[in-house]
């Protein structure tokens, strides 16, 4: 079942949403060469506490850390390590928390230094297909409609899109339904509606779409050993179109997506 949320929940799930993006922001700003991922979770997990939430992931499952940092060729779930990160390496940042009851969620992929034009084009085109699959959302739209505007604008640039993981609606748990694939033709699933809230999560490969996951049982790789990008918001569908919940109070960028439809 899918939850259309009221207006006071929603307001909490803006608060929590609000609060991963501001910390993802400073997590961001962390990245540079000798930096470790070891080093992002520590501050990730004492910025989630001071503000009196709750990491999303840590012990999720078993998980272990705050953030899942995924390296160059490593897709989605990739576990902080003291490998010092270096000039040229791609890193996503995933973090969630849980505050009042409600997660959020949200992910990015961050430039190590001077990278490749490659990994430049790749960064970009994930974040499009990001916002492409974002622009979807709006009341009558379906749900597959969403991954097909991400697959199209992937495609369209040479790359290919990760089948294995997937989007997903958040709320009073970090996973609920429905599952938001990033590929597949428009028009099928449940309709959208007012309230509803997602975690849309495009992960982009520069070769093919395979992946497998590493003997710790999390860590999930391009089988090419190709790299790959990560980009995610949470968003809540509203009546015009949709509003964009993991941006910080700071930000000038519109959350409001009106549909033109």
């Amino acid at each position: 079942m899918i939850v259309s949320r009221s207006q006071a929940e929603l307001k909490k799930m803006r608060r929590v949403n609000c609060l991963v993006a501001e910390i993802l922001s400073d997590l961001r700003d962390m990245v540079e060469p000798g930096v470790t991922t070891e080093d992002i979770d520590q501050v990730a997990e004492q910025k989630v506490v001071a503000a009196g939430a709750a990491p999303a992931f840590k012990g999720y499952h078993g998980y272990p850390a705050t953030i899942c940092a995924s390296v160059n060729e490593q897709v989605v779930h990739g576990i902080p390590s003291s490998r010092p990160l270096v000039d040229g390496d791609i890193v996503a940042i995933d973090m969630g928390a849980k505050l009042d009851g409600f997660f959020g969620d949200s992910a990015v992929t961050v430039p190590v230094g001077n990278i490749s034009q490659e990994a430049s084009t790749l960064l970009q085109v994930t974040e499009e297909a990001l916002s492409r699959g974002i622009e979807a959302v709006k009341p009558g739209a379906r749900v597959s409609d969403i991954g097909a505007a991400v697959q199209e604008r992937v495609e369209l640039n040479g790359f290919s899109v990760v089948r294995e993981f997937v989007g997903h609606g958040i709320g009073t748990a970090l996973h609920e339904e429905p599952q938001i694939a990033n590929y597949g033709p428009p028009g099928r699933g449940p309709e959208l509606t007012t309230g509803m809230v997602f975690a849309i999560e495009p992960m982009v490969n520069f070769g093919k779409p395979a992946v497998k996951v590493l003997s710790d049982g999390w860590t999930a790789v391009t089988r090419d050993g190709s790299l790959s990008a990560h980009f995610e918001h949470t968003v809540t569908v509203t009546t015009f179109g949709c509003e964009i919940l993991t941006v910080s109070t700071g930000d000038k960028t519109a959350k409001l997506i009106a549909s033109d439809v």
